[in-house]
């Protein structure tokens, strides 16, 4: 540890804390891959705007702030000669890594989202024709609708005329889970 007490005093902050903060960081991660239930959010007295997965503090928010500052640190204190420069430069590290995980778990969250397709959805819009249909409810054609950005052929039906292929039809009612009605557009 004789190199450590060497350092200038600047120095050993920044290592001092991205020891803590990874060692921290790290028990943190084991607990989280274990499924420790710890919740490690501090209560806070607000109207509620932090609520959610997004609340800005939490010992979680603080560690990976930590991290960055520390580490930042550690990284530019060689890099600049004003130590107000490196502090700057750590500040706005800690930041990042703050905003970093927030748009991690952003990204996480879209994963749980249900994006199934529901017939149901179809209702109100416009489609395509694929497949002629036959007018009269006299038998059954098909259309091609977006929804949720996926593509989708549906056998349709219509109480009125028959519509051609490549025509506009809109979904009016769901007769059954592969089957809707439509009128022409």
């Amino acid at each position: 540890m004789e190199w450590f007490e060497n350092l200038p005093l600047l120095l050993k902050m920044y290592w001092l804390i991205a020891g803590g903060a990874s060692l921290f960081f790290v028990i943190q991660m084991i607990m989280t891959f274990v499924g420790a239930g710890v919740d490690t959010d501090m209560d806070t007295d607000s109207d509620g705007s932090f609520e959610g997965p997004f609340q800005l503090f939490t010992i979680r928010n603080l560690v990976n702030f930590l991290l960055g500052f520390g580490w930042g640190g550690v990284c530019f204190y060689n890099t600049f000669d004003s130590t107000v420069l490196v502090n700057i430069v750590a500040l706005l590290t800690g930041i990042f890594f703050v905003a970093l995980f927030f748009f991690i778990v952003k990204q996480f969250l879209k994963l749980g989202k249900d994006n199934s397709f529901k017939i149901s959805d179809t209702l109100d819009k416009a489609s395509d024709v694929y497949l002629a249909i036959p007018g009269e409810k006299s038998g059954k054609g098909k259309i091609q609708i977006s929804v949720k950005g996926a593509f989708h052929e549906i056998n349709a039906m219509t109480e009125g005329e028959r519509i051609g292929t490549g025509e506009k039809a809109k979904i009016v009612q769901v007769i059954d889970n592969q089957t809707v009605l439509v009128i022409k557009i």
